[in-house]
């Protein structure tokens, strides 16, 4: 039997503490600057968005995985449903996930550009259609930026 969405979120909210407590926490404590692939708005848009579930269940639920810490910058690589299913399965095998219909990445994409939208002073949107070199390029551009401005630099 497929893992039912619930217990997804569930599974990826536990996962979250504990690499919060494992891992985050520390390196912040450490002064280093941590890069996450991956976060609370990808459950927002995976099990929120894609699978339908409550968001505001989902938001409470991450919140409290989480605790007090939030993203600065959140970039998303956006591109094309089918082109990044086509990038997908050219790999040669593809994850539950990349399994699913067409429109589950459809509402997952809408949900990460809805996010985007919600919060533009913390997003930085990168077509990823583009060449990677380029799309490496804008990343680190704008964190370089953002590091600059932190700085007072």
């Amino acid at each position: 039997m497929p893992l039912v969405p619930i217990a997804e979120l569930l599974l990826y909210c536990a996962d979250r503490a504990q690499h919060v407590a494992e891992v985050v926490r520390p390196a912040l404590a450490a002064g280093r600057i941590v890069v996450c692939d991956r976060f609370s708005d990808s459950t927002i848009a995976y099990q929120g968005h894609g699978r339908g579930l409550d968001l505001r269940l989902i938001r409470m639920l991450d919140a409290n995985a989480r605790g007090d810490l939030a993203p600065q910058l959140t970039f998303l690589l956006d591109c094309p449903v089918a082109d990044g299913l086509a990038r997908a399965r050219s790999r040669g095998s593809t994850d539950r996930f990349e399994r699913e219909a067409v429109e589950f990445h459809e509402r997952v994409r809408a949900g990460f550009r809805t996010l985007a939208a919600e919060a533009p002073e913390r997003y930085c949107i990168v077509p990823s259609t583009e060449p990677v070199e380029n799309v490496s390029a804008k990343v680190i551009a704008e964190t370089e930026a953002r590091l600059a401005g932190e700085r007072g630099a």
